[in-house]
């Protein structure tokens, strides 16, 4: 299944020189249509990578890992 997003960086945290990001906006692309899944997710939620979103995707729509697809908007 193939999703799209819009990150929103973050400053890394006090005593981390880890950046993080946020989810500004997210789609779930299927059969030629986006539908806007931004409202499933928690947009305070500061993700290390793309995989670790992929795996909360995947998790959320009981999908195999390698079936996610993410493409960064």
């Amino acid at each position: 299944m193939k999703f799209r997003f819009t990150p929103k960086l973050r400053r890394a945290r006090p005593g981390s020189e880890e950046r993080t990001f946020t989810i500004h906006r997210l789609w779930k692309d299927e059969a030629e249509r986006a539908t806007e899944i931004t409202h499933l997710f928690d947009r305070t939620y500061r993700y290390r990578s793309p995989r670790e979103l992929a795996w909360h995707l995947a998790d959320r729509f009981a999908l195999p890992p390698r079936a996610v697809e993410l493409e960064r908007k």
